[in-house]
């Protein structure tokens, strides 16, 4: 299976940055990863809303080719690390060749993106930054997949 993370800029503080390297290395043991930067195409003078449509298009052209979408938003179901594992395996049991993980700007996603989202998940119901979510994401990812494998990650 391939995740496919598509990130909305680079991710501007360094500390975030190295985190999400080494868990994008960790998790690389158990499947391929993708972490593809957009580069950003508005002005930040431009209205919330229109900086949401230019970004959910940026997002969804990455993820045409994936076989499922997984949006995260605050709206979403909050699994616990062994429901994600589950999903996982499931996902992979399904056969499914590209899993892509979407992560909205400092808005949020546009309601386009969660619309057309199989699976709408959120990693708590504190926000985090976007930045943040990148680095929490490939944590919990690695620790489903040290699940599923019996690693001693977990305990």
């Amino acid at each position: 299976m391939k995740i496919l993370i598509p990130f909305l800029g680079k991710t501007k503080e360094a500390y975030l940055d190295a985190g999400i390297r080494d868990y994008a290395g960790r998790l690389s043991r158990f499947a391929a990863v993708e972490l593809p930067v957009l580069r950003e195409r508005h002005s930040r003078k431009d209205p919330d809303e229109v900086i949401k449509t230019i970004e959910a298009g940026l997002l969804l052209e990455q993820a045409a080719a994936a076989n499922l979408r997984v949006a995260l938003d605050p709206g979403g179901k909050t699994p616990d690390s062994f429901e994600l594992a589950a999903m996982l395996t499931q996902w992979e049991d399904q056969g499914l060749g590209t899993v892509c993980f979407l992560i909205g700007g400092h808005l949020g996603l546009h309601r386009s993106v969660l619309d057309q989202a199989q699976v709408t998940l959120a990693l708590s119901r504190l926000t985090f930054t976007h930045e943040m979510t990148r680095l929490i994401l490939l944590e919990q990812l690695y620790r489903a997949w040290t699940i599923k494998a019996g690693h001693k990650y977990h305990k």
